[in-house]
């Protein structure tokens, strides 16, 4: 095992939604219980759970004015959200964490990043990306969903990826579980990023697997691919 020990908690951009007791510790409890994980329907429950309290989470940082509602008594200001808001999902897994969100930012528009591991002979492996759809991204939002931030590479290469799309004018993780080693590096690379994590593991395995982790979360959700 390759155990790092860092001071990434430090940073007020890193939001672990765990340190203090919520309901956030029970989701988390589930999705890690090896029992409790083999049913795919909660797994996925479980997932869009936790997109939905990232998001209200995640919504106290935006921006509000007052709005004036009309009632069929009266009226009254409300600070309503001035941001415009884009989540994109890395698939495949990213998915239910973004239905969870949109659930609650229901007029957010949404956007999709195909990543995966390409495995190599000597057990390193490069970040393959075929696929992104998404809109102008320009002073809006951004919210990615990835549920396991390992190394940060895959994220690394979605934020490259989207530079084309404009400059959003504030960028989010969602993940549920993240190394302290993918923390600090991504940290480094982009040090305005707002993270919201619902778990910070120390380890992470020579394949590069986090520990102890909950295992693949997309064929948790999904079921087992058979591609590598």
């Amino acid at each position: 095992m390759i155990t790092f020990s860092t001071d990434i908690m430090s940073s007020k951009m890193v939001n672990n939604l765990s340190e203090k007791n919520s309901y956030f510790n029970q989701i988390i409890y589930e999705l890690r219980h090896i029992s409790i994980q083999r049913d795919r329907a909660k797994f996925r429950n479980n997932l869009e759970k936790f997109g939905f309290l990232a998001g209200y989470e995640i919504s106290k940082s935006l921006n509000f004015s007052a709005e004036e509602v009309q009632t069929s008594l009266g009226s009254t200001i409300i600070e309503t959200i001035d941001d415009s808001i884009v989540i994109l999902s890395i698939l495949r897994a990213g998915i239910p964490l973004q239905y969870g969100l949109l659930k609650l930012m229901d007029q957010a528009e949404t956007g999709f990043i195909a990543a995966y591991r390409k495995e190599k002979p000597d057990g390193s492996f490069d970040i393959k990306m075929d696929y992104i759809t998404c809109p102008d991204l320009n002073e809006k939002i951004v919210i990615f969903t990835d549920p396991m931030l390992a190394t940060g590479s895959s994220l690394d290469s979605a934020l490259k990826m989207i530079e084309n799309y404009g400059t959003p004018k504030e960028l989010h993780l969602i993940s549920i579980i993240a190394s302290e080693y993918a923390l600090e590096q991504i940290r480094r690379l982009y040090p305005t990023i707002h993270i919201w994590v619902g778990a910070i593991d120390e380890e992470l395995t020579a394949k590069s697997y986090i520990v102890p982790g909950l295992g693949d979360a997309g064929d948790l959700a999904y079921g087992e691919k058979l591609q590598g």
